[in-house]
């Protein structure tokens, strides 16, 4: 076992089979053994909430399951798509609703996603009631220092929730408007940041998995670049009618800048701190990826401790090539065509950056050809791509598949438990941040936008909006940013790829999901999002579930 791992989900199951020990009720842990210490308090109040970060169970996680956060960030955008293939991948038609933007309040996926968010911010709440209640076995630097990680866990979630659904409620009050949510969020991380620690977080050590200072500052970059979509509290009005980020304000270190000043200020902050590019683009993913210079915050994933699991390259392959790895695989996500011609794939010119993060054409497993039943080779066709490809000769072969994680060999599961960790964020998004940000504000973003060319030879090329939005597809595929990315730019709504914009979307409605119907229906107070129906209410007895809900602790001055 790796010592040098952080451990929480193991210490936490040390610390319960300790408590069990103790001569009290069977039923339950003693609380008293839980929380005796302060490292009692740290492992089972503050590192036990890392545990919820991946994910082995559908909708569960910030990346590495299915239908979940990653998907409806991902597979909702002209980045990539399930198609149907025959009989495989229909599943009631949730995939292709999700890349036609077809959802409905009634999609057990979507309240999946928010009933994960929310448990995590349920369990950071109660484990603030925990510091609160042993606040005396802790010296004032334990207790905020526990009181900061807490609460930055929690206001990542909410980050989350914020982006995906729009209006949602703070510590389970009414539902507050997105711009409250969004300030919420950026103050929480303000206030934590000087209390945690400053060391990079994706490095194995004590500080391996956890949300440290770099992180918050990544987040902070990020919530001020999208500024504009997270203060505009009537998104239907339409993304021209958006506020201006020139005119959006924060109080920066007792400055006030706008937000593109702001997401520059904790881009450089990052800097500081001691992140750069690594000079291969591959290691970011490789199987032992944890000594990343690039690597801002990551899953740990290490088949023989951890039970989180990574599904996309098990899900993307067809089943002779998994066959071929000693893998089952599922034959499912491909790239989109447009995705491709962007890469210019098989052109002269051929993004350097393409076959690192797809697999395409003809396939090879140590050194050997893949071949089908009928003998001939496996070829990926990245141009043959449908929404519905039962009648396509190219059934089970349309599509480029998923090449950015180094497959490793040993993994379990049919690859799903593996040894790389799954990388949430790097620098060479903080430095097209950077770039877009520069731009926006009429600076000159070319340093930035052409060193993350560079690293992999690719020629400089002018910053302007359309070259970096195209850059961020190039560089971060398969990361999880698409969506987010369009819908800054205005584009989410639009026709692309095989997409048509579904009725009355010109008004933005799609930017936000609805909120899940089984959430109106036990809150009776809730609204859905504007542009979706609001269905009748249910014969459900209304329950209240904001006893869940205590209050968020505070440090004291």
């Amino acid at each position: 076992m790796n010592q040098r791992k952080f451990l929480p989900l193991i210490l936490l199951l040390a610390m319960s089979l300790t408590a069990c020990l103790d001569e009290h009720p069977k039923d339950r842990v003693d609380e008293d053994a839980l929380y005796s210490t302060p490292q009692n308090i740290y492992i089972n109040a503050v590192a036990s909430l890392y545990n919820y970060i991946g994910g082995a169970e559908e909708s569960q996680g910030l990346q590495g399951t299915c239908r979940g956060v990653y998907d409806y960030n991902t597979l909702t955008t002209d980045e990539a798509i399930i198609p149907i293939r025959g009989g495989d991948w229909y599943d009631g038609g949730l995939w292709n609703a999700m890349y036609q933007h077809k959802w409905t309040a009634n999609d057990g996926s979507l309240y999946d996603t928010w009933a994960y968010l929310y448990k995590v911010v349920v369990l950071a709440d109660k484990s603030l009631d925990v510091i609160a209640a042993h606040s005396k076995l802790l010296s004032e630097a334990q207790r905020q220092a526990y009181e900061a990680e807490v609460r930055a866990v929690s206001a990542m979630m909410y980050y989350y929730l914020m982006d995906l659904f729009g209006r949602v409620p703070i510590n389970g009050k009414e539902q507050s408007e997105r711009s409250v949510v969004f300030h919420h969020v950026f103050n929480e991380l303000q206030e934590v940041a000087p209390y945690l620690p400053d060391r990079h977080s994706n490095l194995e050590g004590d500080c391996y998995g956890r949300i440290t200072r770099p992180v918050v500052n990544f987040l902070l970059a990020k919530l001020a670049l999208n500024a504009e979509i997270y203060t505009y509290d009537n998104w239907t009005a339409g993304y021209d009618q958006r506020p201006k980020g020139d005119q959006i304000f924060f109080n920066v270190e007792g400055q006030w800048l706008n937000a593109w000043q702001t997401c520059i200020h904790y881009c450089d902050a990052l800097a500081a701190e001691g992140y750069t590019l690594e000079s291969d683009y591959a290691y970011n993913f490789s199987t032992h990826n944890e000594n990343s210079r690039e690597n801002i915050f990551t899953i740990p994933m290490d088949k023989n401790l951890y039970s989180a699991q990574f599904h996309y390259l098990f899900r993307s392959f067809h089943y002779k090539h998994g066959g071929a790895l000693g893998w089952g695989t599922e034959n499912g996500t491909c790239a989109t065509i447009s995705t491709m011609r962007a890469n210019h794939y098989g052109q002269p010119d051929e993004d350097a950056r393409c076959r690192l993060n797809f697999v395409a054409g003809k396939v090879t497993v140590d050194g050997q050809q893949v071949t089908l039943d009928d003998g001939t080779p496996l070829e990926y066709q990245p141009f043959e791509v449908e929404q519905n490809l039962t009648n396509s000769p190219f059934i089970l072969t349309a599509g480029a598949r998923m090449g950015k994680y180094e497959v490793d060999r040993t993994a379990y599961m049919d690859g799903k438990q593996q040894s790389n960790d799954i990388v949430l964020y790097r620098y060479a998004d903080v430095l097209l941040m950077k770039a877009e940000a520069k731009t926006r504000n009429g600076e000159d973003g070319q340093a930035e936008l052409n060193a993350v060319r560079a690293r992999v030879g690719m020629p400089a090329r002018a910053c302007t909006l359309d070259n970096v939005l195209e850059e961020r597809l190039l560089e971060l595929v398969w990361e999880g940013w698409r969506r987010q990315d369009l819908i800054r730019f205005g584009r989410f709504t639009q026709a692309y790829d095989l997409r048509t914009p579904v009725d009355n979307e010109q008004t933005g409605f799609t930017i936000v999901f609805p909120i899940p119907q089984k959430c109106l229906d036990l809150n009776h107070k809730f609204q859905q999002n504007p542009g979706y129906r609001q269905q009748p209410q249910s014969g459900f007895q209304f329950v209240n579930h904001t006893h869940l809900f205590s209050k968020t602790g505070r440090f004291s001055s």
